[in-house]
Order: structure tokens, then sequence, then C-alpha cells
């Protein structure tokens, strides 16, 4: 078994105001703490993992074939691979929460 506390990771910021820290993976799947700064953006990106996640803090606004789905505190979502999706922070508090992805995703094709 593997346990490891977002205190024992190193935090990278992919792109501007957006901060990922890569969790426990495993053979199937993997978690990912993220920290989306007021006012920032993940670009648009598509990429074959399935996609879950969970929203802790804030509200996010996913753009997905032109629709804004707003997730917020408390929320959760499925993206299914493949599918081409941004999000933005357009609030003035963080956003944080986690993901998980099938199979694992260790970094990001959008990061800079």
């Amino acid at each position: 078994m593997e346990r490891l506390s977002l205190s024992d990771v190193e935090t990278t910021e992919a792109v501007s105001g957006v901060h990922l820290a890569q969790l426990a993976a495993g053979e199937e799947m993997s978690v990912q703490h993220f920290h989306i700064a007021a006012g920032a953006t993940v670009p648009e990106h598509d990429h074959p993992h399935e996609q879950t996640g969970y929203i802790t803090q804030g509200t996010l606004t996913f753009v997905v074939d032109g629709e804004e789905i707003r997730v917020t505190e408390g929320d959760s979502y499925a993206i299914p691979g493949g599918e081409p999706h941004s999000a933005e922070n357009r609030g003035d508090e963080p956003v944080r929460g986690v993901d998980i992805f099938s199979p694992p995703r260790l970094n990001p094709d959008w990061q800079e």
C-alpha cells in the first residue's frame, strides 16, 4: 500500500495560476490535487484518460463543446476520455479539489 500526503509531494505550476500535485498512482488510476488561483484558466485540451473530480473549495467553470458547466464546493464531475474541455476560475477565491485519472496521468500535455 502506498500512502502520500499533499505535504509529501512537490506542487508544480502547470500554467499561470494552476498548481498541480501528483498524489498516489497505481497501475489503473492516479490522484492529483489542484489549486487554481482566482482568474486562472486551464486551456482547452483533451486526453485519453477518463477524469473524475471533486471540488473542495470555490467554483470552477468548465467549457465543454461550447457549453459552460459550473461545479462548486461539494460537487463532483466526470469527463470522458477524448472530450475537449477547459476550465476557468471566474471567482475571487482559489478553487481546490482532486482529480482521478484512469489510466494514470502523471503530467498534463498542456503544461508549459
